[in-house]
């Protein structure tokens, strides 16, 4: 992904709500599945770390897209925003 990219989801993602919560119990499987999921109807999802959860977002962030094979936009603060291309029902058309 493109810095070029980068930018135009970053600006994407700053209108849309968090859709997931990784509370005190970290990443679990059950979220991990739910946030794979989403992808079929999302191309562009935003997660909330709360502030119960002792890991570091950015760690979070790096394993969540690896097991969803996913692309990491941005993490700032407690908020993760992921891209996932969806092939069959392409909604957001990157710039070259």
């Amino acid at each position: 992904m493109t810095s070029k990219q980068r930018a135009y989801l970053k600006g994407l993602a700053m209108n849309i709500e968090p859709i997931f919560q990784v509370g005190k119990s970290s990443l679990t499987p059950e979220v991990t599945n739910a946030v794979s999921e989403s992808f079929n109807t999302h191309e562009l999802i935003k997660i909330a770390v709360l502030k119960n959860c002792l890991d570091d977002p950015r760690e979070i962030a790096t394993v969540l897209a690896e097991r969803t094979h996913s692309e990491v936009v941005q993490v700032i603060g407690k908020k993760i925003v992921l891209y996932k291309e969806n092939k069959d029902h392409k909604k957001i058309e990157l710039p070259r």
